[in-house]
């Protein structure tokens, strides 16, 4: 996938730390300070013009993102991802001098479309909330830039003249047959206790241990005697990928740790595991539903064909036009440490991966 929609969703926004005082000097004179250096432009050219701040602001998006995935980037890479980030606002700005009124309109709609896409996903309105609570960001500032980036995307295909057609994505289909049979797979909900400090990451001792087991037998004591498997999951549960969705995942074999795979696939349906031991901590797993493996029909995975066949092409055009773009706008980074950094390379579009509706 190009550079520019590598992330089709942007980072959600966090606030940039305030810099730490080094001298005694007054309030006003550091905050003085603190904006000269913030307002220099680490890049300009014809209708482009970025400063540290906007580049600083980009780069803690893109870290509290990876924060509520449970990542960090290495100090060493630092430098490489201000150099990405600061190519993809480069980019992001030569696109938008080029948008119509009907670009921005179909951005927006994309982006909006994208946002409640990403609604859906974390399970609720609350959980969004609390997500974008923990990011330090709202709504409107989230829409705003995804708004750009979408905006962007659609000047982009409109550019290269990329349109796949459904004769297209059919050939696919027909040519890759294997790409698109789905394995058996489970529906299942599941309750986490942890056996480590959420914060820290360190082990639990023995007695601490010994309570999150003994809570966990009580949750399944509950569980069995039919409370509602997905209010408990929200109400107890320490997975904060499911906790939201009542515990539910949907997976095939091969991706989750042995011992929870090995449980989930050996229920029936309906029934609740016995405590489930794993390096997270302790589970209860309720098993829902046992999806045979089948093919997904065309019907199904044809959007999805579409648009990876769609990056892929992007892909093919887009370094040769980004470069012709640069030049005639004279692109220049004006920061000696960007400058000197190489902008990494974007791998490869994958090829169309089927996902069902």
């Amino acid at each position: 996938m190009p550079l520019l929609l590598a992330a089709a969703a942007p980072a959600w926004g966090a606030a940039p730390d305030q810099p730490a005082q080094t001298t005694t000097a007054p309030a006003a004179a550091a905050v003085k300070a603190d904006t000269l250096f913030t307002n220099t432009v680490v890049a300009k050219g014809k209708g482009v013009e970025i400063t540290r701040a906007m580049l600083d602001d980009e780069v803690i998006r893109l870290k509290a993102q990876l924060a509520g995935r449970g990542q960090t980037v290495p100090p060493a890479e630092m430098a490489a991802i201000d150099r990405q980030v600061l190519d993809q606002l480069i980019q992001i700005q030569l696109m938008k001098a080029k948008a119509t009124p009907a670009d921005k309109a179909a951005g927006k709609a994309l982006a909006e479309k994208r946002f409640e896409e990403a609604k859906t996903r974390v399970g609720s309105e609350e959980a969004l909330a609390r997500q974008l609570k923990l990011m330090d960001t709202t709504r409107e500032e989230v829409l705003s830039k995804w708004t750009d980036t979408s905006t962007a995307e659609v000047v982009l295909k409109r550019e290269l003249k990329v349109n796949v057609t459904d004769d297209d994505a059919k050939k696919f289909y027909e040519d890759n047959p294997a790409q698109f049979e789905q394995p058996e797979m489970v529906r299942a909900g599941h309750i986490l206790l942890t056996t480590t400090d959420t914060k820290t990451g360190t082990e639990l001792t023995s007695d601490q241990k010994a309570a999150k087991r003994k809570q966990m037998e009580d949750l399944l004591k509950r569980a069995r005697a039919g409370e509602d498997f997905a209010k408990l999951a929200q109400e107890f549960s320490e997975d904060p990928g499911s906790k939201d969705k009542g515990g539910e995942y949907t997976f095939p074999r091969g991706q989750m740790v042995p011992e929870f795979e090995s449980a989930a696939f050996s229920l029936k349906t309906n029934q609740v595991s016995e405590i489930v031991t794993t390096r997270f901590g302790f589970h209860i797993i309720k098993l829902f539903e046992k999806i045979p493996a089948r093919k997904l029909e065309l019907a199904k995975v044809a959007d999805n064909v579409k648009e990876s066949l769609t990056q892929q092409a992007l892909q093919k055009q887009f370094p040769d036009y980004i470069a012709k773009l640069k030049t005639e706008a004279g692109i220049e980074i004006l920061d000696e440490k960007l400058k000197a950094m190489r902008v990494p390379t974007s791998p490869e579009a994958p090829p169309a991966k089927p996902k069902s509706k």
